[in-house]
This record gives C-alpha cells, structure tokens and sequence, in this order.
C-alpha cells in the first residue's frame, strides 16, 4: 500500500468512525444510605430470624451492590446485583443455608460513610464511627468480593490513618490508588500558612484539617501525602480517567433559583453551582483552568463519580438533585425541611454527564427513592485489562482513533493515554511505526 493511499484510507476511515459511539453503559454501586425516618436506623431492614447456628439475629438490609442500565439518555432503576432473597435460606420458619443467610446479613456491614472504591475486582468500603473504640479505632475497613458481594475481610484502623475520603480511584497509567483524604488534626505548613497566595478565599484563615491529594496501599491503608497544603473545598467526588487525570467536584451550593433550564446562573447570567476540578497526581495542587461551573446545585454529603474507558472527556457524576433548598409551603425560596424530604425533594438523586473539557454539566435523568451510591463504576471496567490489540486509546474499540494515539506517542514519547501493550499491533514487543502499518492494514481488511 502506498503511502497516498494509506492517507486516503485513513480519511475515509476517519469519516465513518465519528459519532458512532452511543452510549449504553451498565453502572454498578456502593449503596450509600437512604434519610427514610420510618426505619429505626434510616434505612429500611428486614428481620428474619434468629439463627442458633450462626448465633446472629439475620437481617435484609437496603444495603448491597446495585445496578442501573443507561441507553442513552435513559437510566432504568436502580436494582440489587446480586440480588438478597429470603425465599434462598429461609423457608417455613427455618434457616435453610446457613452459608446464604451469613451473605445476606453480612451487608449491614458494607456501610460506606467515609468512601468507598471498586479496583481491580475488588470493593474497599470505608465507616468512619462517632466515637473511637476502646482500642483505640474509628475506621472499620471492608473488603468485598464486586460481582458476588463476599465479605473477604474487615479490620479496624485508628483514627490517626486518617481514611476518611472523597473517594479513591486508580490511575490506569502508574497503577497506584489516589484519593482525596481528610487529614483530621493536621495542620498546615509554616510555609503554606504565611503565603498569602496560598488561600483563593480571603475569608479562609484556618489551619486545622483539610483535604489533601494522597497515595493510598490498599493492602496497608497507609497514605503517601502528595499535597504541599490542604484544600478547604468541600469535595465531594473524586474520580481519575483513562488517561491518567484526575477531577473533583465540590458541592458548590448556591442560593440562585434554577432557570427554565434547570441550570443556575449568576447575576451576570454565567453557569454557577458545583464544580469540577482538576487535580495534578504529581504535585497535588489544583489545575488553574477556565472550565466553568456545572450549572447544578448539589449538597454538602458525599457523592461519587466515575469515567467509563469509552470516553474520558465524560465524568458520570451522582449527585443531589439541588443544594437542599426549594420552594416551601409559603412560596418562598429557602431551606426545604430535612422532617419532610419524602415530599419536597430535599435528598433526590440525579445522575449527571460533566463534560471535563469545559466544567458544564447535563443531567442524564432523576433516580426515584433518593438512592446515593458511596462509590460507582462501569460494569467489566472496574478489573485490570487484559489486553485488546490495537486498541492503544483503551476506549474498547479499535478504531483510527488508536492510529492517532500511537503516532502521537512515537512523535512525543509521552506515555500518557496510550497502552504500549495494546499499541503492539504486529507483537514484536515493541511499538514502532511498523504497529500503525499493521493496525490501518487491520482496519481495512478486519484480520491481523
């Protein structure tokens, strides 16, 4: 094949391979917890039994792993995957599989209040108590089994681990866990505290606890404080995409009445509410950037985010529906009640797409029953890849886009985004300009 020829190809191949990307997505989920105040503990529990065998009282809980399906812009309900049935260990009033009932019960532990990550197969759950124990503990951290829900370990941690979190992710590039850690009783810096340039807020003057951009082991729980300070944005997501990059959101409350639209603006009519953020993994300091604001309230608890590999331009993020205010009974724009949030919408949920290149977010749909996830993630992405020849952009698919990517890295030599291992288009293990010869002849002919 001449070379004019290969450049008439790739032209025409680039012409059929926009837009063909329509996004059907199986998002999978931590339950969080629910505010339902008909419930003693505010989330809705079964009790079954009382099993001798097991010395335990057993109980179905709201809690567990969950998913929901996206077709394009529509979400179906969240369902429990796996599903929790009595009818599998319970019958007659009898306990009919131990085994089963012990698995039901054990989700009363997957309660995730200080985060929670799905890496490599594997659920890492993080509660953070009230009050330390009497030895000294306050974070009891669960280890669970993502496509079974198998509790495979739970061991409690001090408090001075500092493992309370708004979220934790893995860099697909360097292979380590990130995640943005409040680090309860530190302070800041000399250096940090006497630079005025320091604090974006001028009203900021504390220096206790913060947030701060961390390394994590997950085998040990240690972190790796990157940060040369700490932030005093109230995150409430963290997320890191295909390429290595790493985003946050912050609440990012606002009184403003949302538009027509749904969005809320400013009175200079620009986007407001929260925003998303950038983060350097290296430095840990914040991007300077001019993404604007999502256009959507959101409240000051944790959410979650996720990047599907198919696109990291597109954050999925579950948030609140507003910032806890609304129209009350009067007609006035103020606080909704916390006592009647079954009916005013303080604790509905959405699922949003934020668009990273420019900050602004669209809402992909409402999810019914104030369902909140501590962490998701994109169905059979969440284990390490095995590998897709030629897909060197490691969206999926093998496509020009991968062509793209690896004359890219053979003119720069920047590692990022590509996987060297997919990018070895004929398996001479090494990539060189011989790999995009071999990929455009596979594009054309559909075999290797």
């Amino acid at each position: 094949m001449t070379k004019m020829t290969r450049l008439i190809v790739l032209a025409l191949l680039a012409s059929c391979c926009f837009g063909i990307f329509a996004q059907e997505l199986t998002f999978r989920g931590v339950y969080q917890t629910s505010r339902d105040n008909d419930y003693p503990n505010g989330f809705y529990s079964e009790y079954v039994g009382w099993n001798a065998t097991l010395g335990k009282a057993i109980f179905i809980v709201q809690q567990g792993l969950y998913k929901m399906e996206m077709n394009g812009n529509t979400l179906s309900l969240p369902v429990k995957d796996p599903e929790v049935n009595k009818a599998d260990f319970y019958s007659n009033g009898q306990f009919t599989d131990n085994d089963k009932a012990l698995w039901a019960n054990n989700f009363n532990l997957m309660y995730a209040n200080s985060g929670a990550a799905c890496i490599d197969g594997i659920i890492t759950t993080v509660m953070s108590r009230e009050e330390v124990t009497d030895e000294g503990n306050r974070f009891a951290v669960r280890k669970w089994d993502a496509q079974t829900g198998d509790l495979l370990s739970s061991v409690d941690y001090p408090e001075s681990m500092c493992l309370e979190s708004a979220g934790m992710a893995k860099n697909p590039i360097d292979g380590k866990v990130y995640g943005l850690f409040y680090l309860t009783g530190q302070d800041l810096p000399d250096e940090i505290v006497n630079d005025p340039d320091y604090f974006l807020d001028e009203y900021t003057d504390s220096t206790d606890a913060g947030y701060a951009l961390c390394s994590i082991d997950l085998e040990t729980m240690e972190l790796t404080v990157i940060t040369p300070g700490l932030y005093y944005y109230n995150f409430v997501t963290f997320a890191i995409n295909s390429e290595g990059r790493a985003f946050a959101m912050n609440s990012g409350g606002t009184a403003a009445i949302p538009a027509e639209d749904g969005k809320v603006y400013d009175i200079d009519g620009n986007l407001t509410g929260a925003h998303c953020f950038e983060i350097d993994l290296n430095s840990g300091l914040i991007f300077e950037d001019n993404r604007v604001n999502t256009g959507y309230m959101s409240q000051m608890k944790r959410q979650s985010a996720c990047f599907s590999k198919t696109n990291p331009n597109k954050m999925y993020w579950m948030g609140y529906f507003n910032s806890g205010m609304g129209f009350n009974d009067y007609g006035s724009w103020a606080s909704l009640s916390d006592r009647d949030w079954k009916t005013n919408g303080k604790y509905d949920t959405s699922l949003y797409e934020v668009d990273i290149t420019t900050g602004e977010a669209t809402r992909i749909a409402n999810i019914d029953d104030r369902y909140m996830f501590a962490c998701i993630w994109v169905d059979g992405e969440d284990e390490e890849p095995t590998g897709l020849r030629g897909d060197a952009n490691m969206d999926g698919f093998v496509t020009i886009a991968d062509v793209t990517t690896i004359i890219d890295y053979l003119l720069t030599n920047d590692p990022t985004g590509i996987s060297l291992l997919n990018a070895n288009c004929n398996l001479d293990e090494e990539v060189t300009i011989a790999d995009v010869t071999a990929l455009i002849d596979y594009l054309l002919t559909g075999q290797w």
